[in-house]
Formats: structure tokens, sequence, C-alpha cells
């Protein structure tokens, strides 16, 4: 069930509240497995369509599967339904060496247990969202030492706030489609936010992009 601290005044739940949602179901899942502590993982890209918005105090079903595998990348699709929400995401993770952060082979044991979702499917992390081009808007945001987690950086959920900034000063959404890629860690402190059109970068004070959002 969202909590207070995932809506919106209007009760409609934000992005960075799924975000969270969506890591959390797929270490669940992890967990049930039983494959915890083999690798790291890290998210590459992200993509959430939400035909219509979780609410505060709504209950809700979440399922999480595997739909795709790469020699070190793995693709987990996330249903998310309630009285009044309809949220679908698609995530594309990579496998890691815990001590040398370099890419990691799956275990047979990986193949065996989400081979049968995954259907033959590949699990492409080839970058597809494009660099900030020189004219784009440009403003400035904070991270904060407390929005890090255990791998180090900053969490993944919170690139969506700045775009959740963009959704607050226009009227209340019903429908939203929305991309995000991961690129390059980010640590506490000053970060600029680049828009042009329907896109969104942030990216640090030298010009290091940390991630992109795109819009549909």
């Amino acid at each position: 069930m969202p909590g207070i601290a995932d809506a919106t005044p209007g009760g409609r739940c934000r992005f960075d509240a799924i975000a969270r949602w969506l890591q959390d179901v797929a270490y669940e899942d992890i967990l049930d497995a039983g494959l915890e502590g083999r690798g790291a993982w890290i998210v590459r890209r992200t993509r959430i369509r939400v035909e219509s918005f979780p609410r505060f105090g709504e209950r809700m079903s979440v399922r999480t599967f595997c739909t795709g595998i790469g020699r070190f990348s793995a693709e987990r699709s996330t249903s998310i339904q309630s009285q009044s929400a309809t949220v679908d995401a698609v995530s594309t993770w990579v496998y890691l060496d815990p001590k040398t952060g370099r890419p990691l082979r799956f275990e047979p044991e990986f193949h065996e247990i989400y081979g049968e979702s995954a259907q033959g499917r590949d699990a492409n992390v080839r970058r597809r969202h494009p660099d900030p081009p020189g004219g784009a808007q440009r403003s400035t945001w904070f991270f904060r030492a407390s929005e890090m987690d255990p791998a180090g950086h900053i969490n993944n959920s919170h690139y969506w706030t700045p775009f959740e900034e963009e959704l607050a000063a226009g009227p209340e959404p019903e429908r939203v489609d929305a991309e995000i890629e991961y690129r390059d860690a980010a640590i506490p402190g000053e970060v600029a936010v680049l828009r042009d059109g329907r896109s969104t970068w942030v990216a640090s004070t030298d010009g290091t992009v940390h991630a992109s959002i795109v819009r549909a």
C-alpha cells in the first residue's frame, strides 16, 4: 500500500516512489530465487508506462518476471495494479562482480530459474538516448547524502525527482510514458538539470551525464 511519503498533495503516487517499488520487488524476487550475494546488480534503463496512477491508501498487486537474458544483463518486466492504477515497467539490469565492478556472466542456476520466462529474448544494454544539445535549458539541482544507497551512490529512484518537479508545475497528469537511462553514478552535491523538449538530463557540473529521461 502506498504511504504518505509516496504521494503528491492530490494523492497521486510519484515516479520516484514507483521506481523504489520496482527495485524493491526486484530484490525480493532475487531473494526468493535464492540468488542473493552471487553478484551485484545495477539498473541501466527503465521505462515506466502509467495508464492510470496508483493513489495513496490503495492496496496494490505487484507482479514481476524476467523477460530477457543477455551475456551479463537481464530484462525485468513489472506490472502494478490496483482499483484505479495500471502501470507497466520494463527495466534492464547489468550483473557485476561486486569486487571488481566488471560485468559477470550468469551462473547456470540463473538460467534454470529465469530462462523459461525469458523465452530466449535478449536484454540489450546499448544506450538509446542522445546527449543533451548545446542550447538546452539549464537549472541547478542538489543530491543529498541521505539519498545514497548501499552501493555508495545516489539511488536510481532519486533521478526521477527533477522530472516530478516538471509534472508538479502543470496540471495533474492522467497518464505518462517515460524512459530513464543511467550512465554515470552521481554522488551528493550540486548537479545540472538540462531540458530540451520532452527530454531531461541530469549531469555533473563538468558536463558528465548521470542520467537522461525521455517522455514519449
